[in-house]
C-alpha cells in the first residue's frame, strides 16, 4: 500500500451543485403572446376564437355612461367590480398589467399539451411522440423554405416549447428515462444539438442538463429507490455517450457567444453536463479529453479578463478533468497547461480574492496544478516556468505550501528541493512552521490556518531531507535551520509529535474498541486490518510518521541535535526506540514494488527507513 500517495491526493472544494435562475426572456413573452389564441391537441393546431369577456353592468338611472379617467392608478376593474351593497374596490391593476398576466395564465392552461400535473407511462409517450411530430414538421419546413424564415418560424416555437416539456421527465428517471431510450428519443435531441438555430442548441443542452443531474428523480426516495433512479440514469448517460454527445458538447462551445445572455447560460449549462456525467462516471473523464478539444478550451476560458461565473465553472471542470487521470494530466501538459496556470495565478501576487466566487477560482487552479504535478513531467514543466520563484511569492501562502509540497515529493522532485532552497524558500517556509505572521491580516484564524497547513509544511521538510545530497550547502543550509535559537524548531517538532501521538490514542481506543464488538460477533475480516491502518492515519499517525522521520534525520545528522532530541524525549518519558516504531510502521506499509524512485544518493524510501532504523538502533 502506498499510503504517500494516498494522502498526496488534493481535495477538491466541496459545494452545491451550479445552478442559473431562469429568467422569462421578451422573445418568450412575445412567443407566449402570440400563442395565446392556439389551441394544441395533439400535435395539431386549430384556430380557436377568443372567448367573450362579459364584465359585471352597474346601471344608474340618469346615466347612460360614466367617465373612467379619474380610476386611481388606472384600475382597469375600478367601475367594473362592487359588492352586494355597491361599493366599488377594482384589482389594481391597469389594462395593459392584467393584459400581460392572462399571457401568462394562457400559456399556464393552455399551452403545449406536453407539461402534465401526473407523469404516466401514456403522458410520457404522447409528450415524446409531440417532440418526434415538432421536430419532423421543423425539419421538413426549413429543407422547403431554406431562405424564407416566416414559413419556418412558428414550427419552430412549437419545437422549443415541445423540447422544455420534457424537463419535468427529470423527476420521473426510473419511468421515462426507459421510454426515452427505446423510442428513439435520445438520437432525435442529440440530433437538436446540430440544428441551425443556436436557440433550439441551447433548448436541448438545459434538458441535457435536467436529465443527467444526480439529483434527478431522488427526492423523498428510499434506497432501493434511489439504486432504481441511478440505473435508469446510468442507462440514459451510456445512451448519450454512445451518440457522441461529449464530442457535440464541446463542438457548440464554439458557437455560443457568452456576450449574448442566453448564450452565456448556455455555455453554463453544458460544462454542467459535463460535471453530471463525469460525477456519474470518471472513467469518461479521459476520452473527453482525447476525443475533443475540450482542454484546449477550458485553458483559454481560464484565461479571460473579465471574471464570470463560467470562469469559475471552466476551473472547477479542469480540476476534476485532472484529478486522478495521468493521461489527461500528461495532455495538460502538452498544451502548455503549466505555463498557463501560473500565468493565471500571477495575478494573486499583490492581491488576494475579491470575493468568494474569485476565491473558489483561485482554489480549483491550485488543485489543478496540484493534481497535475503528481507526474514527473509536470515537475519538469513547473521547474522550466520557474513555478517556485512565482508560487512561493503568492500572497496565499497557505496554498503556496501545498503546491510546493506536490512539486518537491518523489524522486523527480530533487531539483526543485534545490531550486526552492536557492529562492531563499527556507526563510518562508520555517516561518510559517513556527507560525509567524507576516501581516496583520493574516492573524484572523491563525490556529486553523496553521493546522491546515502542517501536513504540507512537513512534507516539504521530509522531501528536503530525502531529495537533497548529502554534504551539500543547500542541505546543510537546511539542518543549520534546526539548531538556529536554541534549537526552537527542534521543539517544535516535539510539540507537533506529542499532539499527533494524542490524538492516535483515541483513534487507537476506538478501533480496540470496535474490534472487540466484532470477535464478539464472529471473526474479523481480512480487509478490517487495512481500514484500521487507514483510520490511524487519519488520526494521527501519518503526522506522527512525518514528524518522526524528520527527528530521525536531524538526529542523525548532528550531534547536537541528537542530544537535545533525546533529553526532551526523556521529560517525556520516551526515548528515540519510540522513533523507531513508528519508523518500523511506515516501513511496513510501503509496497515493496514501490516506484517512488530513489533519491540524490541513490536510496528508495524503503533503504532509507532501513538505514535510519539501524542508525536509531544503535543510540544509547
Amino acid at each position: 500500500m502506498d499510503i504517500d500517495k494516498l494522502f498526496k491526493v488534493p481535495k477538491l472544494s466541496a459545494g452545491v451543485k451550479r445552478k442559473l435562475p431562469d429568467n422569462p426572456t421578451p422573445e418568450m413573452l412575445k412567443r407566449m403572446r402570440s400563442d395565446g389564441d392556439v389551441q394544441v391537441v395533439d400535435g395539431s393546431v386549430d384556430n380557436v376564437p377568443p372567448p367573450v369577456r362579459r364584465s359585471a353592468m352597474v346601471e344608474d338611472d340618469g346615466e347612460e355612461s360614466q367617465d373612467t379617467s379619474f380610476a386611481p392608478g388606472g384600475d382597469a376593474d375600478y367601475f367594473a367590480e362592487e359588492d352586494e351593497e355597491g361599493r366599488f374596490y377594482g384589482g389594481g391593476l391597469t389594462s395593459q398589467q392584467k393584459e400581460i398576466l392572462s399571457i401568462f395564465e394562457r400559456a399556464e392552461g393552455g399551452g403545449f399539451q406536453g407539461q402534465v400535473d401526473e407523469v404516466t407511462l401514456p403522458s410520457i409517450r404522447r409528450t415524446l411522440a409531440q417532440l418526434e411530430r415538432a421536430v419532423n414538421k421543423n425539419q421538413d419546413q426549413r429543407s422547403k423554405y431554406p431562405n424564407d424564415p416566416t414559413k419556418f418560424i412558428d414550427s419552430e416555437a412549437d419545437l422549443d416549447s415541445a423540447i422544455k416539456s420534457l424537463l419535468p421527465l427529470a423527476q420521473s428517471a426510473v419511468l421515462a428515462y426507459p421510454e426515452i431510450i427505446r423510442s428513439g428519443t435520445v438520437a432525435l435531441l442529440i440530433g437538436l444539438l446540430s440544428h441551425e438555430n443556436v436557440d433550439i442548441v441551447i433548448d436541448a443542452v438545459e434538458l441535457f442538463n435536467e436529465l443527467t443531474d444526480e439529483d434527478a428523480g431522488n427526492e423523498g426516495e428510499d434506497d432501493e429507490e434511489r439504486e432504481e433512479t441511478q440505473g435508469a440514469l446510468k442507462a440514459l448517460i451510456d445512451a448519450l455517450v454512445e451518440h457522441s454527445i461529449l464530442e457535440l458538447l464541446v463542438d457548440n462551445l464554439s458557437r455560443l457567444d457568452e456576450a449574448e445572455e442566453s448564450d452565456r447560460q448556455g455555455v453554463f449549462h453544458i460544462i454542467g453536463v459535463f460535471e453530471n456525467i463525469l460525477g456519474f462516471n470518471p472513467d469518461l473523464s479521459e476520452p473527453l479529453v482525447a476525443k475533443t478539444k475540450m482542454m484546449t478550451w477550458l485553458l483559454d476560458r481560464i484565461q479571460s479578463k473579465t471574471h464570470d461565473e463560467n470562469r469559475c465553472y471552466a476551473a472547477e471542470l479542469l480540476s476534476i478533468l485532472l484529478q486522478n487521470n495521468t493521461q489527461n494530466r500528461r495532455e495538460f501538459g502538452k498544451k502548455d497547461g503549466v505555463e498557463t496556470l501560473l500565468k493565471v495565478l500571477s495575478q494573486f501576487r499583490r492581491r488576494e480574492p475579491v470575493d468568494a466566487d474569485e476565491t473558489e477560482f483561485m482554489e480549483n487552479l491550485f488543485d489543478s496544478l496540484c493534481s497535475a504535478l503528481s507526474e514527473p513531467e509536470i515537475k519538469s514543466l513547473f521547474l522550466a516556468s520557474e513555478g517556485v520563484d512565482l508560487i512561493e511569492k503568492l500572497q496565499s501562502r497557505s496554498r503556496s505550501i501545498k503546491t510546493l509540497d506536490y512539486a518537491m515529493s518523489g524522486s523527480e522532485g530533487s531539483e526543485i528541493c534545490s531550486t526552492f532552497i536557492e529562492a531563499l524558500g527556507l526563510k518562508t517556509l520555517f516561518s510559517a512552521f513556527m507560525g509567524k505572521q507576516t501581516s496583520k491580516k493574516q492573524k484572523h484564524g491563525t490556529s486553523f490556518q496553521a493546522t491546515e497547513d502542517a501536513s504540507h509544511i512537513l512534507g516539504i521538510i521530509s522531501s528536503l531531507f530525502t531529495n537533497l545530497p548529502s554534504d551539500s550547502s543547500d542541505r546543510i543550509r537546511l539542518l543549520a535551520k534546526f539548531v538556529e535559537n536554541n534549537y526552537e524548531k527542534v521543539d517544535k517538532l516535539l510539540e507537533m509529535r506529542e499532539h499527533a501521538s494524542n490524538r492516535l490514542k483515541a483513534v487507537d481506543a476506538e478501533i480496540e474498541a470496535e474490534k472487540k464488538e466484532l470477535l464478539a460477533e464472529g471473526a474479523i475480516e481480512p480487509g478490517n486490518e487495512d481500514l484500521w491502518y487507514l483510520q490511524r492515519l487519519d488520526g494521527g499517525l501519518f503526522t506522527l510518521q512525518t514528524v518522526d522521520y524528520i527527528l530521525a534525520w536531524i538526529a542523525m545528522e548532528d550531534d547536537g541535535v541528537r542530544a537535545h532530541v533525546t533529553k526532551m524525549l526523556e521529560r517525556r518519558s520516551l526515548t528515540l526506540e519510540n522513533v523507531r516504531s513508528t519508523l518500523q510502521i511506515y516501513h511496513s506499509n510501503i509496497d515493496a514494488d514501490d516506484s517512488d524512485g530513489k533519491n540524490a544518493s541513490g536510496m528508495s524510501q524503503k533503504e532509507i527507513l532501513e538505514h535510519l532504523m539501524t542508525f536509531l538502533q544503535g543510540c544509547p
